[in-house]
């Protein structure tokens, strides 16, 4: 895969970690600078979410990616860069609405990524306490490393539910409805919503498809865990046939967040 050529794109995994950890440290104190005299105070409603994560594959240079996502109640932002040693290097940026509505939500959501990468998404929920799941997605088919780990031009349709305020579960699929690849993940997540508003999560999928029209099938599974804490969070992954490839990956995310 080429590398997109771009000074921009040079910025070591450590510079954009100081630049993005620079922003955190100014947002919420130049939204509290309102002097004595001024009221009201606005209280900042934005909530941010850090994530380095390392990308260790079997016959490949380790990778690494830096995520930050900022929320205010239905909007969401967030910007990324992905990179791996002498293969490749990839910003992205993002932003996705919720529309909640009597029946459910509504999520379109958009991104772009140097190298000309943009796509886009619609994600609907129907019911509260158990719901279905549907979602439709697309690209423009350029370079971009797919960490979804799912098909991005693809059909999605599910089935959730909550078996009390603690225990949630879902499961879903989500198959190429486009290139002709026959590929398709099957997802099984179980969620526990700790009373001290810890949480964890695992998510257990099987996958099945080629790459590309022309090569053989593959079959493979993943499995990832995570738990959060009201500040923290890990999360782990073990990733057979990654992306429909030869290769197998390990992942690890500690994230923070403000």
């Amino acid at each position: 895969m080429e590398t997109p050529n771009s000074s921009f794109l040079q910025t070591s995994p450590k510079a954009w970690m100081w630049i993005l950890i620079g922003m955190l440290g100014q947002t919420p104190t130049s939204m509290a600078q309102v002097s004595a005299q001024e009221e009201p105070i606005v209280e900042n409603t934005w909530h941010f979410k850090v994530t380095p994560s390392i990308y260790q594959t079997t016959h490949q240079s380790n990778a690494t990616d830096l995520n930050l996502r900022a929320n205010e109640e239905a909007h969401a932002l967030w910007i990324g860069q992905y990179d791996q040693a002498s293969v490749f290097h990839q910003t992205r940026l993002g932003y996705e609405y919720t529309i909640n509505t009597d029946w459910g939500q509504v999520v379109p959501s958009v991104q772009a990524a140097s190298g000309g990468f943009w796509g886009g998404s619609i994600n609907a929920q129907w019911g509260k306490t158990t719901y279905v799941m549907t979602g439709w997605g697309r690209t423009n088919l350029r370079p971009y490393y797919n960490l979804n780990f799912d098909p991005n031009d693809a059909i999605t349709l599910g089935l959730g539910g909550w078996v009390s305020t603690a225990h949630q579960w879902s499961v879903w699929r989500t198959q190429d409805d486009r290139l002709q690849t026959g590929q398709r993940v099957t997802h099984l997540m179980w969620r526990y919503h700790l009373p001290n508003t810890q949480r964890l999560t695992v998510d257990a999928a099987l996958k099945k498809g080629r790459s590309d029209p022309a090569s053989d099938a593959i079959k493979g599974h993943s499995l990832s865990v995570a738990w959060d804490w009201p500040r923290y969070f890990v999360r782990f992954a073990m990733d057979r046939k990654v992306n429909f490839s030869d290769e197998d990956q390990k992942r690890i995310s500690i994230g923070r967040h403000f």
